[in-house]
């Protein structure tokens, strides 16, 4: 399980330093949208991997949902970025749609 923890933690700073890169550091990106969802959504599934039973993983579901606002406040404080309810929900999207496969991937 400390590996686990571990491979999130790191995750969820790649993921941080990603949205708070100054927007010069970043190439021009297809679809930004579709990243936020895609890593809300990897950061979802490694945290099925840690819940021990629902309530925890109901914790770490609104945990990530925080995470993603504190990330799109702080934006404003960042060079050429702004704080974004489209990517904001493209988070929650995401994070949604991981937390769908619960069922499927859990044994609780």
């Amino acid at each position: 399980m400390a590996w686990e923890l571990i491979f999130f933690l790191l995750a969820l700073a790649a993921v941080s330093a990603g949205c708070l890169a100054p927007s010069g550091w970043l190439p021009v990106l297809p679809n930004d949208k579709l990243l936020h969802f895609g890593a809300f959504a990897a950061l979802t599934l490694l945290a099925l991997r840690l819940a021990h039973g629902w309530r925890e993983l109901g914790y770490w579901l609104v945990g990530l949902l925080v995470a993603g606002w504190v990330i799109e406040v702080l934006q404003n404080l960042v060079p050429g970025r702004r704080f974004c309810w489209r990517d904001l929900g493209a988070n929650a999207a995401g994070i949604a749609a991981a937390a769908c496969c619960a069922p499927l991937l859990l044994n609780y």
